[in-house]
């Protein structure tokens, strides 16, 4: 709890952003001009930048009745961040411009920005510029974030080919089920204000949804190991969506292993209390963050040596269209069943 309460109209749109800016440190040579003029200036110095933009919409994004603004302040800038790993690229700046209300302090703002710089500093980003303005309809975040890349280095979606392993970190699943635990545990407080959440030995999962981590950890051992991914795409609507995403781009099915999809135990286990199936929250749920790419048959044998990499499937001719083989070993058409903002 906040002991003190500094109304936002007090400092005013400049004073607010200067109050919230007077630390910001950069901590990339390229980064040339930062916050505080008309527009921030940043040389890459011969590599190639990697753009991607970000809107976070309260209600829709997230509920501010579980949100911590400080785990807030850090997802927002690392979903963004993971967009540019997902391309193979480094990110280097970021920008965050909001929309607040009213209903927020200046020491309300402070807590969200300390999510932001603590993200900044773990991945060596600098915040570079910004907006702030009113807003009638709840918080809005809006983060681009931008990054670098060796000249034509970069990764798409487009460059899957047939007989590439498909590949993906981490597990997948967690980030659903801590959503709905957490809204479970609203419903019932809303219904029994005097009932505390129980979230005892789900730290886990509602760490997934609160605060993700994009895999920068992946994105250097491959290049470390000088393994190129033929397509990439990060897992923020669910494995179906996003395989999908890449079969469309690059013009090609695949088989899915159902039996292959990385499902942490927490997963499975509250999968079952929940009565879904845990492959199920795993194809649709979203928000993972982890990253999804296929790679050439002759790099299996040094994937395979990463234990946090999973290959899952392999790309087959376009004709075959996009399948699973379930655990029973019938083939299901894949269907994109995760987020849609417009649904």
């Amino acid at each position: 709890m906040q002991d003190t309460r500094t109304e936002i109209a007090s400092l005013g749109e400049f004073g607010l952003i200067e109050h919230l800016t007077k630390n910001n440190e950069t901590q990339n040579a390229g980064t040339l001009l930062s916050v505080g003029d008309d527009a921030a200036v940043i040389d890459q110095f011969g590599r190639q930048s990697v753009i991607s933009t970000d809107l976070l919409l309260e209600g829709i994004h997230f509920d501010l009745m579980y949100t911590p603004l400080k785990h807030l302040g850090y997802k927002s800038v690392v979903v963004n961040l993971s967009d540019i790993y997902a391309m193979m690229a480094t990110p280097t700046q970021i920008t965050l411009s909001i929309g607040i209300s009213n209903k927020f302090s200046v020491e309300a703002v402070e807590e969200f920005y300390e999510g932001v710089y603590a993200a900044c500093e773990k991945f060596n980003v600098d915040l570079i510029g910004g907006d702030t303005t009113t807003s009638k309809t709840g918080f809005v975040i809006s983060v681009t974030a931008i990054g670098e890349v060796a000249p034509d280095k970069y990764v798409t979606r487009s460059g899957a080919k047939v007989n590439d392993l498909i590949c993906v970190s981490g597990d997948l699943g967690a980030a659903y089920l801590g959503l709905q635990l957490l809204e479970r545990e609203k419903k019932i407080f809303l219904e029994n204000p005097g009932v505390q959440p129980d979230l005892q030995n789900q730290s886990y999962l509602v760490k997934r949804i609160l605060k993700p981590e994009p895999r920068a950890d992946i994105v250097e051992w491959l290049l470390e190991h000088k393994i190129e991914p033929t397509s990439m795409i990060d897992v923020s609507d669910g494995l179906s969506s996003e395989l999908l995403h890449i079969c469309r781009a690059s013009d090609v099915g695949c088989i899915l292993y159902e039996e292959k999809i990385p499902v942490h135990e927490d997963t499975k286990t509250m999968a079952l209390e929940f009565q879904v199936g845990s492959a199920a929250c795993a194809l649709s749920g979203g928000e993972d963050y982890e990253l999804l790419f296929t790679i050439r048959q002759e790099d299996y044998e040094r994937v395979a040596k990463n234990n946090d990499i999973s290959v899952i499937g392999y790309i087959t001719d376009k004709a075959e269209g996009a399948n699973m083989l379930t655990k029973g070993g019938n083939k299901h058409k894949l269907v994109a069943q995760g987020w849609n903002s417009f649904a």
